[in-house]
Order: structure tokens, then sequence, then C-alpha cells
């Protein structure tokens, strides 16, 4: 995709200034003025129409690496991979589905700097499990709901709900905690000599839009059929195990799944890894069938044989 050279962020707090000043200077588009600059990229490769998709959102990346801030690195570099997902996003944007270009790409835009950050971070580089992960990007939000946002470690009632919440163990909430501390007060002026607002200001707003429901909802609608159609693979008591220890919000432990059946707590653990893996089997395949469908459906509209 080529493009001229988007606004670049200096070093330092100035620079940030002069650079959110200059792209909100880019006009926002109207609906109809959105889907026609994208039919013309996706239909004839403008560069101009993909340059003006691309800046009218650089506010939204800007909004979303602020969210991203705690973490350490420099913001400029953060913004810039959220700008790279920008131009993902732009680049396989099919304006044809209904959706909002911001609906589409900020997903693109949290994925590229999550990315980032993660090649940053050494935690990561050491071997983060997936559940790890997830607590280097949820633990600000965990720590918000239990109104555990203080300086210093948490109390152990709020590590031990963090830890059941988000599937890790508290020593890791309590190492994870302690190694994203220090984060810059929000309610800092971004410019002290001007009106510019406050850091929080450029925060993600939380608040889900009608369409970011709309993505999400078809999204959980998608992972229940699966997951639906992958149940009917176990067995009665695979089912059962697999449902109580799970699914269930309050999971059943071992020892309860192993009187109700009259085998072992070790036996019951084999039914539930064995049921885990043929359940993430057929998710996995019912997801590959479901991606190439879509594939096929894609090609057929550009006019590709479908085989």
């Amino acid at each position: 995709m080529a493009t001229r050279t988007l606004p670049t962020l200096a070093g330092g707090s100035m620079g940030l200034s002069r650079y959110l000043e200059e792209i909100r200077k880019f006009p926002m588009l109207e609906p109809n003025e959105e889907f026609m600059l994208a039919k013309r990229w996706q239909q004839h490769a403008d560069s101009d129409a993909a340059e003006k998709l691309i800046t009218s959102h650089l506010r939204l990346v800007a909004r979303i690496a602020m969210g991203y801030r705690g973490y350490g690195l420099p913001i400029g570099e953060v913004i810039s991979e959220g700008n790279v997902g920008l131009m993902q996003a732009v680049k396989r944007f099919e304006p044809d589905k209904g959706f909002r270009l911001a609906t589409y790409a900020m997903w693109w835009i949290r994925a590229s700097i999550q990315e980032y950050i993660l090649r940053s971070w050494s935690l990561v580089k050491m071997g983060t499990t997936a559940a790890q992960k997830k607590l280097f990007f949820n633990l600000r939000r965990a720590k918000s709901q239990l109104q555990a946002l203080e300086d210093g470690d948490l109390k152990p009632e709020h590590v031990k709900k963090i830890a059941t919440k988000l599937g890790v163990s508290e020593d890791d909430v309590i190492s994870m905690n302690r190694r994203l501390g220090g984060d810059a007060s929000l309610n800092a002026p971004i410019r002290a000599e001007s009106e510019s607002g406050e850091w929080q200001d450029w925060l993600v707003d939380d608040t889900p839009s009608q369409e970011d429901r709309l993505v999400e909802d078809e999204e959980l609608s998608r992972r229940k059929s699966y997951l639906s159609s992958a149940m009917a693979v176990l067995n009665d008591r695979e089912r059962r195990v697999f449902e109580a220890r799970r699914l269930a919000e309050d999971p059943i432990t071992l020892e309860e799944l192993s009187e109700e059946f009259g085998v072992s707590r070790e036996r019951i653990r084999q039914i539930e890894v064995r049921a885990f893996e043929k359940v993430q089997k057929a998710v996995t395949s019912s997801a590959k069938r479901a991606e190439g469908g879509e594939a096929a459906t894609q090609r057929l509209r550009q006019g590709a044989p479908a085989g």
C-alpha cells in the first residue's frame, strides 16, 4: 500500500502534543464517503483513497495506543505499531459487509500493538503461557473493577479474586502487578501551556458501540455454534465432566466428580483432558471449514475458481 508519509511523532511529550494536534486536522469521514473511498481502494488500488481512509483514523490509533502507556515502552513506537495495524485493516477492509472501518480496524490496531509489546517485554520472551498473556493485558481492568488501583502490592483478597477470574496463579498476579507498577498519572496535562486536555482524554472508551456489540455478538454466536457442534463428539460421561469442569461458572472439584462416578480423581482428570482435546480438535476443524467457505466465497466474488 503506497501512501505519502504520515505525520511522525518526535521524542518527548512536546512531540506527542504536536502529533496529536496534527492528526486532529484530518477530517472524519461520513459513512457514504468512507464507503466510496474503500470501494475505490478495493477495486482500483487508489492510493489517494487509501491515504484518506488511513489519515481519518489516526485519532483512533492514538486513543487505543494511549491505553497501553503503562507498559513502559515509548509511546511513539506504540502509536507507530498501531498505525501499521491500521494500514493492514484498510488493506483488507471489505465495505460491502456493512460495518464501519473503525469497527474493523480497532482489532488490527490492538493486535499490532499487543504483538509489539509482547515482543518487547522480557517476561514474554522467557516463555509466557496464554493465561499469563491474558493477565498481562487484563490486570489493570481487573484491578479497576475491584477498585484496587492504588500503588504497591495488592491486598490478598484482591489477588485471589483476580487469579480466579483470569485463570492464573496468585503468584503470577503478584509478580505481574509488580512488573507493571509505576504508571504515569492519567490526569497529568498533555501540555501545560495549552488546553489540549489530560492524558485520560485520549484513552479508549471501553463502552462498546452498537457496531462493536454487533461484531461481538456475531463472534460469540459463532463460537457457541462451534462449541455446540463439538460437544457432539463426547460421550455422556465426558460431556458431564467437561461441562462441570470447563463450562460451569463455579467448576466442580475432581473429588466431587470422582464420588459421582465412583472412580478415582486421577481418572476424572484423564477424562477431562481427553474431553478437552476432543472438543478442541472439533472446534478447530469447524473453524477451518468455515474459513475455507469464506475464502471460497471471496474467490468467487473476485472471479477466481473456487477450487
